[in-house]
């Protein structure tokens, strides 16, 4: 199966409620630990959403920074969590129930938005907030870009664009959305407007599997199918790096557009899985497909083999996106190894149930994963006799 920007933006508005929902079954949070003083003094913080995957990472990370946050959502994904923060209830879509209400007459220094993928919602917001909150942070994403087809793209590519801005058909139009929601906010606060743009977002409590997969399949050890040769890159941030840093964006006041994907240095597959490899100490071999074998086999990139592009074609620099602008202002990345071995701890610490839900939802079933590799075998024997 043959990757295309199109599935792969259809796939990324597809879980874009599972990333505001999060997981379920996951650890309780608790309290922020140590609270420290923030460089420009404590910050008063809206965060829209803030339950789900990334949301609860910044309420962490915030709190522990000395800062006093706000949540705004609808109240009902994980309601439990952070019964300490004030939380506002309401809807981000004026037209729904009491809409935006919750947030009128309030102040605070700073907005979060976790949570925004149509215009005319983000526009709202921002237009009920900019009268008394001084910086509005819009967390986008890299598929903004209008095409990925070579590495080392920075902010300045050419955007997504919708033939309708009208249409508000996000499953369809997810990467030309977010760039208007981004062009939104900008409008209503010009020079006051910090878009972020991460690529894959990964760690624990992450609900896609689209990182997820690889520690927990190389953790059972044995012969595991790996993609390409090893040598191709790759791409995806943690979401306590991601949370740490939006936040230094915040205290910073550093307005403008970042693309926060990582890790600081070019990262391959076979980087990437041998990490995995040592986070859990198994002892699992990897045997490398080529993605011409791995077509024939309908094995997709990306999906069935999660986090790796397909070298070449339309989608080339999706894993080699620059990063420089945001690492000068700060971004850092923790090492590959913690966030292979934090994300099967928290993976390990789920019920079975939420582990076999989650398993279907990217990379290969055991099965699967048995039937293909005997492909490749069978195919490699049977190159080796014609010679």
């Amino acid at each position: 199966m043959k990757l295309t920007r199109r599935g792969v933006l259809q796939g990324a508005a597809a879980l874009g409620s599972l990333w505001a929902v999060g997981c379920s079954a996951t650890r309780e949070r608790g309290g922020a630990a140590g609270a420290s003083t923030p460089r420009g003094g404590s910050k008063r913080i809206l965060i829209l959403g803030g339950t789900g995957f990334l949301g609860p990472q910044l309420v962490e990370a915030a709190r522990a920074r000395g800062h006093t946050v706000t949540l705004f959502n609808r109240g009902k994904t994980r309601p439990h969590l952070f019964p300490d923060v004030e939380k506002l209830h309401g809807d981000r879509d004026p037209k729904n129930g009491e809409g935006l209400k919750a947030l009128e007459g309030r102040s605070w220094d700073a907005v979060i938005d976790t949570s925004g993928y149509v215009p005319r919602i983000v526009r709202a917001s921002a237009e009920l907030l900019a009268p008394n909150v001084g910086h509005y942070v819009f967390i986008s994403t890299i598929s903004v870009y209008k095409e990925l087809p070579r590495p080392g793209m920075d902010e300045d590519a050419p955007l997504a664009t919708v033939d309708d801005p009208t249409n508000e058909n996000v499953r369809d139009n997810y990467g030309a959305l977010k760039a208007l929601c981004e062009k939104a906010a900008e409008a209503v606060f010009p020079g006051r407007t910090t878009n972020i743009r991460p690529g894959l977002i990964v760690g624990p409590d992450d609900p896609t599997q689209r990182f997820s997969y690889w520690p927990v399949r190389v953790a059972r050890g044995g012969e595991v199918l790996a993609p390409g040769d090893g040598s191709d890159p790759i791409q995806f941030i943690d979401v306590r790096d991601l949370a740490e840093w939006t936040l230094l964006t915040v205290e910073n006041r550093d307005v403008g557009i970042f693309n926060a994907t990582g890790p600081d240095k070019p990262l391959s597959m076979k980087g990437l899985l041998e990490a995995c490899k040592q986070a859990s100490q198994s002892d699992a071999t990897f045997t490398w497909a080529d993605a011409a074998f791995l077509e024939t086999q309908n094995v997709a990139a990306w999906t069935d083999m999660p986090v790796w592009v397909t070298p070449g074609g339309e989608l080339a620099g999706m894993s080699a996106v620059s990063n420089a602008r945001a690492m000068a202002r700060g971004l850092k990345f923790r090492p590959t190894v913690d966030t292979a071995r934090d994300t099967l701890a928290w993976f390990n610490g789920l019920p079975p149930e939420r582990q076999a839900e989650l398993q279907k939802r990217a990379g290969l079933s055991p099965e699967r994963e048995r039937e293909v590799l005997a492909a490749w075998h069978r195919q490699r024997a049977g190159s080796a006799q014609a010679r």
